[in-house]
């Protein structure tokens, strides 16, 4: 077991690799497995579509752009999760195959952003935050009314806004220090779980690579279309 430690990293990783194969090495556990990851992410794209769905319907979320995008998120997400599921319950050797590239793709653009979030520096986010804020008036007003800000660098008590503190003259603080405040943990929070998405995406990759080689030791005749 000591000896065990002294191992580089790639030969843990070998030694991973190979308990999993001792583990669940064979047909059933290996398809078992790819059903199962599957069967997450089907619920996240749920839950994706579910939550932009709520926020919209309460008012949380005017904004018709933030909601198409975050139901478009979910409903591809939906459409590969189908795919794998389907592929992997029939051991559809297309289906697998397309599922294997798309996944990998996506794997390649979830972790280069959420590296971005996590590396992210305050001027960045300052210069983002204000380009949002310019760049959509629904948006702005979600933002007034929900952390109770006026304006993004100062507030014009001559204009108009739909926070409640503006009815006092002079009580309204501007959004932007609020909203970057927000910004570091949205994007801590939102980096973290992207590279852990990330890992289970290249697991998945890696399992129907697998998957794809291997022989049902029960048959069917549609098994290699």
């Amino acid at each position: 077991m000591i000896r065990l430690l002294t191992f580089p990293t790639q030969t843990h990783l070998s030694l991973i690799i190979a308990l999993f194969e001792m583990v669940c090495g064979g047909f059933v556990c290996t398809k078992n497995s790819l059903c199962a990851l599957n069967i997450l992410y089907v619920m996240v794209s749920l839950l994706l579509i579910g939550v932009a769905a709520w926020g919209k319907w309460f008012g949380l979320v005017s904004s018709i752009r933030v909601v198409a995008g975050v139901v478009g998120v979910g409903i591809f997400l939906l459409f590969v999760a189908f795919v794998g599921l389907c592929g992997a319950l029939m051991h559809h050797q297309v289906l697998l195959f397309f599922y294997m590239i798309i996944l990998f793709l996506v794997f390649v653009v979830q972790l280069s952003v959420s590296a971005a979030c996590l590396a992210i520096s305050k001027e960045q986010q300052k210069e983002l935050l204000e380009v949002g804020w310019n760049k959509s008036e629904a948006t702005q007003k979600d933002v007034e009314r929900t952390l109770n800000c006026c304006g993004f660098f100062h507030t014009n008590y001559n204009g108009t806004c739909d926070a409640d503190c503006f009815a006092n003259p002079l009580s309204c603080d501007p959004c932007a220090p609020i909203i970057q405040s927000h910004a570091e943990e949205v994007l801590r929070f939102v980096g973290g779980i992207g590279c852990f998405f990330s890992f289970t995406e290249i697991l998945g990759v890696w399992l129907t690579h697998r998957y794809r080689n291997q022989k049902d030791s029960h048959p069917n005749s549609g098994a290699f279309l």
